[in-house]
């Protein structure tokens, strides 16, 4: 795990990844990551809301705060990049979003009745900082949830990519290094961090997710221009090596190729747990 001055380093190249990505990201990751958000709001097992508060912490183009809106919540958008917030604003301008840091939240203790993440906690440099700070924020039996990619083997779009990396380009570019992107895919390893923070009654469950997008090349684009770990890690291949990884990962891909267009497999985890 990143400390001091390479957590620093790492949580910089996050923020300017996403200001640089946010457009991109919605464009083609909107359709894939929002299929979670049933999903992780139903995790929160709670009843029916009433004017309940939720925070959606990181909530990029504020997704999951408007569906909790649409169920009754009632929800705050944060996160740390203002392109992510312009665009949750423009969407949903009847919800209050917020630039603030997952890692280090600007709310008192016991201030929400619930908590999201969407597909936040393998960008973070600290995700352990973030859990304790759901944990935090939280009211006594309030629920967090989250989700998270599983890992690449069991999936063809990271698979594919990686692979492609691997054989073609250099994994081991100069990036500043974060925690593990696929950590807590494992569902053992986020029940025990999310019990060693003090949550309860801690569950996952899989979820099958179904990408669709145009063309190979929507594929490439979407993880090079829409992403900030991964997009960083192919962005910084030398040119001729990125040209040969490009090859790679739109021949590959094709073999996703269902009725007119690409349906690719991206199974998730969602996470949640209970502040007793």
């Amino acid at each position: 795990m990143p400390r001091g001055s390479e957590a620093s380093k790492f949580h910089e190249f996050e923020l300017l990844g996403w200001q640089r990505a946010a457009d991109t990201y919605h464009r083609y990751f909107g359709s894939l990551t929002r299929q979670a958000i049933g999903p992780l709001l139903d995790a929160l097992t709670m009843p029916p809301p009433a004017g309940k508060s939720l925070l959606d912490m990181a909530t990029g183009p504020g997704y999951v705060a408007a569906e909790a809106a649409r169920r009754g919540w009632s929800p705050v958008g944060m996160d740390f990049s203002e392109s992510m917030v312009a665009i949750a604003r423009r969407l949903h301008p009847d919800i209050d979003f917020r630039i603030g840091d997952a890692e280090s939240l600007p709310f008192g203790n016991a201030s929400f009745d619930a908590a999201t993440m969407n597909f936040v906690i393998l960008h973070l440099a600290q995700p352990e900082a973030a859990i304790g700070e759901a944990f935090r924020v939280l009211r006594t039996d309030g629920r967090f949830a989250f989700s998270v990619w599983r890992m690449p083997e069991q999936g063809a779009g990271f698979r594919i990519v990686l692979e492609a990396i691997e054989e073609f380009g250099d994994p081991g570019v100069p990036l500043p290094p974060g925690p593990p992107f696929f950590r807590f895919g494992d569902p053992a390893e986020s029940r025990h961090v999310l019990e060693s923070h003090g949550f309860s009654d801690v569950a996952t469950v899989d979820a099958s997710l179904l990408w669709t997008l145009e063309s190979p090349s929507d594929f490439f684009e979407a993880f090079l221009k829409g992403s900030a770990r991964t997009g960083g890690l192919l962005r910084a291949q030398a040119e001729p090596a990125l040209a040969k990884v490009r090859e790679a990962i739109q021949k590959r891909i094709a073999a996703c190729w269902r009725n007119g267009r690409l349906e690719i497999p991206m199974p998730a985890l969602i996470v949640s747990g209970r502040k007793a």
